[in-house]
């Protein structure tokens, strides 16, 4: 918030839901050059691009764009799993994490890659892992999927034979969200739908959920459909949407909400019997029905059910946040045409992840206030694209992950939410005031920033100056001003000149001085 490749326009939206680099394409890189330079793990974290937090007392962990990684010091120092076992083992290592969820001491995430068939590129899932000790040691749990030779087969539901699709491929087949309740685990992906593990991830065996023609069911009902997320007429199978699953929460052992290409899904008797809310079947309904995120708040001691809901395939269907008081009798609606991909809570206050920037609501979604500009006042270090895909409250703490770093603000009566960002980026260290370096390199200034990093020394003035081949001025990108001393820095270069023109390809020469020290050089190419 994708399976043999017949999966139409909602798969489509699905997507879109995704981040960039979960669809095959890592994001642009911190990396010079050459091979990946080594970085120095516990300064800051690997990954510039992540969609999941998760708080467990002082422990944050963040899944991104190459592994998790955890502080438990408000991120003065980080911990990166991809270099022990087994994230260091292929084919998990540096494999992008696209769900974590807990319960007491055990913690459950998902693994996803990408791989090109046919001059396609196709998302894949690679595994579930699993601690029972908070983190402390990990072990590997297969993508849950059927056997290879399996076509169909019978699930029995009550008194039903539902007849269900076999999937035997973990290609769009990536575990999108868990939830973790005291005697379950619950995974939930576009190809194997939602699905139950009770014996710590030994056997996994789908739910089932209403197909689309149904608002309800039950055991004691007489039922005729199929359990699949796409139609295959070869097999006699008729797909539903509302069986192609993105989201899931448990907000106790038997209450569970699950959301779909098809709307949400609700059970209070532990995923047996469901009712289902969609954008048609109720006069006040969700927005729309692909679901990509749930999220549970009170506010003066009432419950709030929150959703991503997304257009799906119907024209008057519309992205929103939609939210229920009464466990989804009636719903109401925000953040009209905004598209989020995820939630946080901190006591009554809710933030949306959006891929606009922030919003936060601290009155049930009456007002909101949106920030989109993340700035570190201390190192003067920015996210140039706000984006964001997470977010989660730790003591004061609300962290939010973006398309371009981790940011952190404190949101307390004191300290008002955004007033001051702390902004955590993954670079490689310069090592010395002589050693600056731009990046990304080539530079395509239409679809990213040029960042100019460097070290200063005691003193901390520094001026950067920009010039074409032949050496004429290009850019003053700043003149004699102050930043923290002998501390790493990235100034922003937009690819324009001083007169606000975009310049054309070729290579420019960086100047860059510091304090009283003669000045030093690095190169980019433009290219776009």
């Amino acid at each position: 918030m994708r399976f043999h490749r017949m999966i139409g326009m909602t798969a489509v939206c699905a997507l879109l839901a995704f981040p960039v680099f979960l669809q095959a394409q890592t994001p642009n890189s911190f990396y010079l050059p050459g091979d990946p330079p080594s970085l120095k793990k516990g300064e800051r974290p690997t990954s510039n691009v992540g969609v999941e937090l998760l708080v467990k007392g002082d422990s944050l962990f963040y899944g991104g764009s190459k592994g998790l990684e955890l502080t438990i010091d408000r991120g003065q120092s980080w911990q990166y799993y991809g270099d022990r076992a087994p994230f260091n083992q292929a084919p998990y290592d540096a494999d992008p994490i696209p769900a974590l969820a807990a319960n007491g001491p055990v913690i459950w995430l998902s693994l996803s890659g990408s791989e090109r068939v046919d001059g396609q590129t196709l998302q894949k899932g690679e595994g579930l892992a699993v601690s029972t000790d908070n983190g402390a040691t990990w072990s590997i749990v297969p993508q849950p999927m059927e056997a290879e030779d399996a076509t169909t087969y019978t699930i029995q539901y009550g008194q039903n034979q539902i007849k269900a699709l076999a999937v035997t491929t973990n290609f769009q087949n990536i575990t999108f969200d868990i939830a973790v309740t005291g005697n379950a685990v619950w995974t939930a992906s576009f190809a194997g739908g939602l699905r139950k593990s009770t014996d710590g991830g030994q056997t996994f065996v789908p739910v089932i959920l209403p197909p689309d023609f149904l608002d309800e069911i039950s055991p004691n009902d007489t039922l005729d459909f199929d359990l699949s997320p796409v139609d295959r007429p070869d097999f006699d199978i008729r797909g539903n949407l509302n069986h192609r699953v993105f989201s899931v929460m448990a907000t106790d052992d038997n209450t569970i909400w699950v959301g779909t290409a098809g709307g949400i899904n609700l059970s209070t008797d532990g995923g047996i019997s469901w009712k289902k809310f969609n954008a048609t079947n109720q006069t006040r309904a969700i927005s729309g029905n692909f679901v990509v995120a749930l999220e549970q708040s009170f506010y003066d001691g009432q419950e709030i059910i929150w959703a991503a809901t997304n257009n799906a395939v119907d024209l008057l269907e519309y992205r929103a946040v939609s939210y229920t008081t009464d466990r989804g009798a009636t719903w109401n609606t925000a953040l009209r045409d905004i598209f989020t991909n995820n939630f946080g809570v901190k006591d009554s206050i809710v933030y949306a992840a959006t891929r606009e920037g922030i919003y936060r609501t601290d009155n049930a979604g009456k007002s909101w206030t949106f920030f989109d500009r993340f700035t570190d006042l201390q190192t003067g270090n920015r996210i140039t694209d706000p984006r964001s895909y997470a977010a989660a409250s730790q003591g004061d703490d609300v962290w939010i992950t973006t398309a371009d770093g981790l940011v952190r603000s404190v949101d307390t009566e004191g300290s008002v939410f955004g007033t001051e960002w702390d902004v955590e980026r993954a670079f490689q260290e310069s090592g010395s005031i002589s050693e600056p370096y731009a990046y990304p390199n080539p530079f395509a200034p239409d679809d990213e920033v040029c960042r100019v990093h460097y070290k200063t020394d005691a003193s901390g003035m520094v001026s950067i100056r920009i010039y074409d081949y032949a050496m004429f001025p290009v850019r003053t990108l700043i003149q004699s001003v102050s930043r923290a001393a002998e501390t790493e820095h990235d100034e922003i270069w937009d690819g324009l000149d001083d007169n606000g023109s975009q310049v054309a390809n070729g290579l420019y020469y960086i100047q860059v001085e510091i304090g009283d020290n003669d000045p030093v050089w690095t190169k980019i190419i433009v290219l776009q």
